[in-house]
C-alpha cells in the first residue's frame, strides 16, 4: 500500500468514474467502490489531487473549517488486497501478484502498466483476477482483509509455514454455502469457511490457543495506516451495508451568506489568492495577517469584481474576523432556527442582492388552508452536503460517538462536499392550533408516547435519548404525504424531493412548526420551477387536500391503521410502504416516527386527526 502512495497511477476515467454526489455519499472516504476490473477504497481527502472549492460561511464556521471541496479527481487505494485466479485458483495478496508481474511481464507491458493497474490478470492463465468476497470490520471503524493464512492453518491445527501458498476453491454445487468454499496451503493445511461469520468466532479461536492472533489489525486503508486495536473484528461480505455508514451534514445557504456579491467575491481570483495566503499562515498569526492586509485585499477584489469597496470589506470581515459558533451540531435547534427564520421571511436581504436564495411570500388568505399560518415559495436555494466521517458495523450520529472515524487530519481545513441548487415550498403552521389539538386529544398523546417508548428501547434510542412529540410526528407524517402527492403533480420523481422538518418549543430556544419540501436535482443553474409552480394558490390547496384525503385509506388496511408498531424498530404506527413511507434519500429520519392516525384519525377515534375536518 505504501508503494501505491509513492507511485500514483492514473486510472481510466471512463471505467473508474463516480458522480460527485456518490463520492460524498455511498462512495465517500473509507468506502469501497466496485469498479469493473477491481475494487478500490476511496482515499482520504489529503490524497485528492483536484477539487473545486465550495463556500458556505455559516456551515464552515459551525464545522471549524475554512471551506468545502467537491471532488474532481479522486485518489483511491487498493483494498481488499487478496485476489485469486478463477482458473488455477492461486490466491495471494495484490503485492505478490504485482511482484510476479514485474518479474515476468514483457518490457513494453511494464512501461505502461508497471503496477498491474490496467490489466489485473494471472500471468500463467491470462484470466482476470477476482477480489476476495469477505473481509473483517471492527466497531472502531477499522477494516482489514480476512486473515486467510491464519485461518487455514489454525483450522487445520498446523503452524503457519514459512512460505504460505494458498489456493481458493469453490464446490461443484452452488448450494453448499460456506462449506463449499475452501482454502488450501501448499504445506497441506486446508479449511472451509464454515463458522467464519459466527459471532465471536475469532475471540473463541484465540481463547482455545491462549493467543491474540485474531485481534483486529487496526487497518485504515483510506489513510494507509494501521492502529493498535484490542477488539475482535467481525467477518462480513464485501458488499454488506454494515461495512460503511457515512455521516453526512447538510445545510441551506441563507441570507446574508447567499448574497449575490458574496458569490462574486468567492469566485474571483483575488479571493482565491487571499485564501491561499491565509491557509499558509500559522493559526495563531492568521488574524493579524488579515487585519494588516484587509485594505489591500479589498482593493484587489474590488478591482476585479467592480463592486463597492465598503461592501467587500464588510463581507470579508464577516468571513475572516467574526467568530462563528464553532463545533455546534448542525442539526441542533439553534442552527435550524436560522434557516427557519430565513425561509419564513424573518431574515431578509436587500432587494436585488440575492444570489443563491430567493423567497416569495404568498398571501395566506388565498390558500384557505386550516392551521396553516403562511406559505413561502423558495424560487432558489443552494444546499451543501458535507461528509465529515463514517462508521462501520453500526451507524453513528456525530463526532463524539464511539466508532466514529474522522475522514480528514486535524490540520486539513476542508471537508469533501457537493452542492446542489433547487427550489422548494415552505409551510409554516399555527402553533396555537397545534397546542389546542394536543391538549384536547388524550389519544394523540397516547399514540405519540407509544412511538417514543419504542424509540427509547431501540438501539439508536438507547444511545441518543430523545422525546418524540405529537407535534413532530404530525409534521413529519404530513411532510411525507405532501411529498407523495407533489411528485404526481410537479413532474419530479419522489426520490428527487427532500424534506426538512422544523419542530421545536420555546424551551429548546426557538418555537418552530414548519415543513420545507424542496428539490435539489437540478444543474448548476437550478431547477425549472415545477415545484414552486405547484405551491401557488391556484394549485397548492388542491394538492394539500388530496394528500390528506388520500391518507385516509391504505391498501394494507386494516392491518396498517391498527398497527401498534411497524417499520424499523417499530418506530411507526399507521405508516407503511403503501401509504406514508418514502425513499430514504427523501427522509431526514430514515422513515421513522410516522403515523397517519395523527393526520386523519383512526377507526376507533376518527376525530383525533389534526386534519380530520378535511375528510
Amino acid at each position: 500500500m505504501t508503494e501505491q502512495i509513492k507511485d500514483k497511477v492514473d486510472l481510466n476515467k471512463v471505467t473508474h468514474s463516480v458522480r460527485a454526489a456518490q463520492a460524498v455519499l455511498q462512495y465517500g472516504v473509507g468506502a469501497m467502490v466496485d469498479f469493473p476490473d477491481q475494487t478500490l477504497v476511496t482515499a482520504a481527502p489529503e490524497y485528492w489531487s483536484e477539487t473545486k472549492r465550495i463556500y458556505d460561511d455559516r456551515f464552515a464556521k459551525a464545522l471549524s473549517v475554512d471551506y468545502f471541496a467537491m471532488p474532481t479527481n479522486i485518489s483511491y487505494a487498493r483494498f481488499p488486497e487478496w485476489y485469486f485466479c478463477p482458473k488455477c485458483r492461486k490466491f495471494q495478496p495484490i503485492a505478490k501478484w504485482v511482484s510476479e508481474h514485474k518479474k515476468q511481464a514483457k518490457a513494453r507491458v511494464l512501461e505502461t502498466d508497471e503496477h498491474m493497474v490496467k490489466h489485473m490478470q494471472c500471468l500463467d492463465c491470462h484470466q482476470d483476477l477476482v477480489v476476495a468476497r469477505i473481509l473483517t470490520v471492527c466497531e472502531h471503524g477499522h477494516i482489514n482483509d480476512f486473515p486467510w493464512v491464519k485461518w487455514v492453518h489454525r483450522q487445520s491445527k498446523k503452524p503457519i509455514c514459512a512460505t504460505p501458498f494458498l489456493k481458493f476453491k469453490t464446490g461443484a454445487s452452488g448450494t453448499e454455502g460456506l462449506e463449499g468454499l475452501s482454502i488450501s496451503c501448499s504445506c497441506g493445511a486446508s479449511a472451509t469457511l464454515r463458522g467464519a461469520f459466527d459471532k465471536d468466532r475469532f475471540e473463541k479461536l484465540d481463547k482455545e490457543s491462549d493467543s491474540n492472533d485474531f485481534c483486529c489489525e487496526g487497518g485504515h486503508p483510506h489513510k494507509h495506516i494501521r492502529e493498535k486495536c484490542a477488539c475482535y473484528p467481525r467477518t462480513v461480505q464485501r458488499g454488506s451495508s454494515s461495512v460503511y455508514f457515512p455521516v453526512i451534514y447538510s445545510s441551506l445557504v441563507i441570507p446574508p451568506y447567499a448574497d449575490k456579491l458574496n458569490a462574486r467575491i468567492e469566485k474571483s481570483k483575488a479571493f482565491a489568492d487571499c485564501m491561499t495566503i491565509i491557509e499558509d499562515e500559522e493559526p495563531g498569526e492568521r488574524i493579524d495577517t488579515i487585519k494588516k492586509r484587509l485594505t489591500k485585499w479589498t482593493e484587489k477584489i474590488a478591482s476585479e469584481t467592480g463592486a463597492v469597496k465598503s461592501d467587500i470589506e464588510r463581507i470579508l470581515s464577516s468571513k475572516w474576523l467574526e467568530d462563528g459558533d464553532s463545533e455546534i451540531d448542525v442539526t441542533s435547534v439553534k442552527y435550524r432556527a436560522e434557516e427557519y427564520e430565513a425561509l419564513g421571511g424573518e431574515i431578509s436581504a436587500a432587494s436585488g442582492s440575492l444570489g443563491d436564495f430567493s423567497r416569495e411570500e404568498m398571501p395566506n388568505d388565498e390558500y384557505n388552508l386550516p392551521h396553516v399560518k403562511s406559505v413561502s415559495l423558495i424560487d432558489k436555494v443552494r444546499v451543501v452536503n458535507a461528509l465529515i466521517g463514517f462508521s462501520r458495523i453500526k451507524p453513528v450520529m456525530g463526532k463524539e460517538d464511539a466508532g466514529f472515524v474522522h475522514i480528514k487530519e486535524p490540520n486539513t481545513q476542508w471537508y469533501p462536499a457537493y452542492e446542489v441548487r433547487g427550489e422548494g415550498v415552505f409551510i409554516k403552521f399555527k402553533q396555537n392550533d397545534i397546542d389546542e389539538w394536543i391538549s384536547n386529544n388524550a389519544s394523540v398523546i397516547e399514540r405519540s408516547e407509544r412511538i417514543s417508548d419504542n424509540y427509547a428501547i431501540s438501539f439508536i434510542g438507547q444511545n441518543y435519548p430523545r422525546i418524540i412529540t405529537p407535534k413532530f410526528i404530525m409534521l413529519h407524517t404530513l411532510s411525507h404525504l405532501l411529498i407523495k402527492q407533489l411528485s404526481f403533480e410537479c413532474g419530479y420523481s419522489i426520490a428527487s424531493l427532500s424534506e426538512r422538518i422544523y419542530c421545536a418549543e420555546d424551551s429548546d430556544g426557538k418555537q418552530m412548526a414548519g415543513i420545507f419540501i424542496y428539490t435539489a436535482s437540478g444543474d448548476s443553474e437550478g431547477t425549472l420551477g415545477g415545484l414552486v409552480r405547484q405551491g401557488r394558490p391556484d394549485a397548492f390547496p388542491r394538492i394539500f387536500r388530496k394528500a390528506i384525503t388520500g391518507a385516509k385509506t391504505c391498501s394494507n388496511n386494516p392491518v396498517c391503521i391498527l398497527s401498534h408498531g411497524q417499520g424499523r424498530e417499530s418506530l411507526n404506527l399507521a405508516a407503511c410502504h403503501a401509504c406514508a413511507l418514502l425513499p430514504e434519500t427523501c427522509c431526514e429520519e430514515r422513515n421513522g416516527f410516522l403515523d397517519r392516525g395523527l393526520i386523519v384519525g383512526t377507526f376507533e377515534d376518527k376525530d383525533m386527526g389534526f386534519y380530520s375536518e378535511l375528510l
